[in-house]
C-alpha cells in the first residue's frame, strides 16, 4: 500500500512538473499581427493592403523569433502573448529573407515580464518526436500538434526560392503556424516555414542550424547572408564521362562546367576541374554529401556551415592530378544571378515614356504573370556576364494613340537601345533619359523592334499618366537622379 502511494506521488510529482514546463513553453509563444503593403509587379505605381497572422517565439535578448514572410512588406506590426489579450507594437529588428526568418522587438519592456525564452536544442534526427507550437487558423487561442521528423535534406525555400537545408515534419501545419517554433524536449529545433498544400500532413522547418547562423550573422548588426561560390557544375554518374576524366571507382565528386562572372572562384577554379570534397568530407557523384551517418543531403551544406568573408576548402582534380584550394566566401548567389531573387520590403522600379512601361526582370515580375513565362524563367536560370548582369522588359503598354499596333507587347526583355546594348537598368535608364534622337528605337534578341516618338511621348506623357490615374512617370527611386528629360 505504502509502495503504490509513493509511485503514485511519483507520478502525480512527474506530472505536475511536466504540465509546469508546457505551462512556461506557452508564455514565449506569440501571435503576430501583420498590416502589409504589397506592391502590384503589373502596376508598379500601386500597391493593395493585406492583413494576416502568424506566430513567433520569444528568445533570448528580447527578440521574437518569426519567419521573414509573416513580416514581409509590413507596414504595421502588433504582439500578443499567450492568454493575453492586449496587443503590443512591434517592429523587425532583422531579417533573412534567403533563410525565411526574422527578429522582433518590442519597446515596451512589460511585454517580457515573467517570460522565460526558449533556448535552442541541435539538429533533430529522423524518428524524433516534435511538438509544433502556433496560432493556425481555425481559432484564435494557441494550438499545439505533435509530430515526427520524416527527413532532414535541402529543400527549396518558397519564400526565397534558394535551397538550404530543411526538415520534414508530419505535424499538422496550417495558415497561421508560420513563425511559430518546433520544440523537442522543450528547445527549439525548427522554426515552422511552409506545407505541402496537397499534401497529408507534410509541413518543413526553418532548421535550428540555420537560426543559429541567421543569429551569428546578425552579432555585428548587419546581415551578409548565406554565401554561393557561383559555379556550374555537373554530377559525375555517367560512365563515359568518369572514363573520359580519368576516374577510378573510388574516386567521386562533381565536375565544373562553369565559373560564373564575379564568383569568388574566379582565379582559383577552372572549367574541367573536379570537386571531390569540402571541408574534408566527400562529395558524392550526385553531389551529396553525408553530413551524419546514412543521411545525404547537397554539398552546399557544408558552405552554409561558413558565415561570409570565411574560407571553404575544396580538394579538386585538375588535369588527372590531385590538389587543395581555397575559396573566400564573399558573394551571395543574388551579387551573381542575373534575375534577382525574389524581392521583399521594397517597392518596384518603374519608368514610363509614352505610356510604354519598362521595368527589371525580378522573378516577383516573373512570378505575377504567366505572360511570355517560358522564356523570362530561362533567363531567370542563367548567371551574369560581364556585359550584362540585369534584364529590362517592357513591362506592359498603356493604350494610346501613340502606341497603336503596340498594345499586345508585354513582358518583353529588351536588348539595345537605338542599336547600343546595355549592362543593367540604370544603364538603359541613362540611355533613354539622355537620348537625343528623334526616335527611341528599342531592339530584342530576335530582331523584333518598337519604335516611340521621343518629342510625341514626352508632350503626351501626362495625358497618358492622368487617363491611368499614375500619379508619376518613375518610382520614388529613380526621381532624383540627375539626367537630362525628354
Amino acid at each position: 500500500m505504502i509502495r503504490f502511494l509513493i509511485i503514485l506521488m511519483s507520478t502525480a510529482t512527474l506530472l505536475f512538473a511536466q504540465t509546469a514546463q508546457e505551462d512556461v513553453t506557452k508564455q514565449a509563444i506569440v501571435k503576430i499581427y501583420t498590416v502589409a503593403k504589397v506592391p502590384s509587379y503589373q502596376s508598379p505605381w500601386s500597391s493593395s493592403m493585406r492583413s494576416s497572422t502568424g506566430s513567433g517565439a520569444i528568445i533570448e535578448g528580447g527578440y521574437i523569433l518569426t519567419n521573414a514572410h509573416v513580416v514581409a512588406n509590413q507596414a504595421f506590426l502588433e504582439v500578443q502573448r499567450y492568454g493575453e489579450r492586449k496587443r503590443y507594437i512591434a517592429t523587425v529588428h532583422a531579417v533573412s529573407h534567403q533563410a525565411d526568418l526574422a527578429l522582433l522587438k518590442v519597446k515596451e519592456k512589460v511585454f517580457f515580464k515573467g517570460v522565460v525564452p526558449l533556448q535552442f536544442g541541435t539538429l533533430p534526427e529522423v524518428e524524433q518526436q516534435i511538438v509544433v507550437y502556433g496560432y493556425p487558423m481555425g481559432g484564435s487561442t494557441l494550438s499545439a500538434t505533435i509530430g515526427v521528423v520524416s527527413r532532414v535534406e535541402h529543400h527549396v525555400y518558397a519564400h526565397s526560392g534558394e535551397s538550404f537545408l530543411a526538415v520534414q515534419v508530419d505535424a499538422a501545419v496550417n495558415p497561421g503556424n508560420s513563425g511559430g517554433p518546433a520544440l523537442s524536449d522543450g528547445k527549439i529545433v525548427g522554426v515552422v516555414m511552409q506545407v505541402i498544400s496537397k499534401s497529408q500532413n507534410i509541413g518543413y522547418l526553418v532548421p535550428v542550424t540555420m537560426v543559429k547562423h541567421f543569429l551569428d550573422d546578425m552579432k555585428d548588426g548587419h546581415y551578409d547572408g548565406f554565401a554561393d561560390l557561383g559555379l556550374g557544375t555537373q554530377k559525375l554518374e555517367n560512365p563515359a564521362m568518369r572514363r573520359y576524366y580519368g576516374l577510378n571507382e573510388n574516386v567521386t565528386g562533381k565536375l565544373v562546367d562553369k565559373v560564373v562572372y564575379r564568383s569568388p572562384a574566379e582565379g582559383i577554379l577552372q572549367e574541367g576541374d573536379i570537386i571531390t570534397a569540402i571541408d574534408g568530407h566527400n562529395i558524392e557523384n550526385d553531389g551529396t554529401v553525408e553530413f551524419r551517418r546514412h543521411e545525404y543531403t547537397d554539398f552546399y551544406y557544408y558552405v552554409d556551415q561558413h558565415q561570409m568573408g570565411e574560407k571553404v576548402k575544396l580538394d579538386i582534380i585538375r588535369d588527372r592530378k590531385p590538389m587543395q584550394v581555397e575559396v573566400p566566401l564573399t558573394m551571395t548567389g543574388d551579387d551573381m544571378y542575373l534575375v534577382k531573387t525574389t524581392r521583399y520590403d521594397e517597392m518596384p522600379t518603374y519608368v514610363i515614356y509614352g505610356g510604354y512601361v519598362f521595368s527589371p526582370l525580378t522573378r516577383n515580375l516573373i512570378r505575377s504573370t504567366s505572360r511570355n513565362r517560358l522564356k523570362l524563367s530561362c533567363l531567370a536560370g542563367k548567371w551574369q556576364e560581364k556585359e550584362k548582369d540585369e534584364v529590362v522588359v517592357l513591362l506592359k503598354v498603356l493604350a494610346s494613340d501613340i502606341s497603336r499596333g503596340d498594345n499586345n507587347f508585354g513582358m518583353w526583355p529588351i536588348d539595345k537601345v537605338n542599336g547600343k546594348p546595355f549592362k543593367n537598368f540604370k544603364e538603359f535608364f541613362e540611355m533613354m533619359e539622355n537620348l537625343k534622337e528623334p526616335y527611341y528605337f528599342l531592339e530584342d534578341n530576335d530582331g523584333v523592334k518598337v519604335i516611340i516618338d521621343r518629342e510625341e511621348a514626352a508632350r503626351k506623357q501626362q495625358q497618358i499618366l492622368k487617363k491611368y490615374n499614375i500619379e508619376y512617370d518613375r518610382s520614388e527611386d529613380l526621381r532624383d537622379v540627375n539626367t537630362t528629360q525628354p
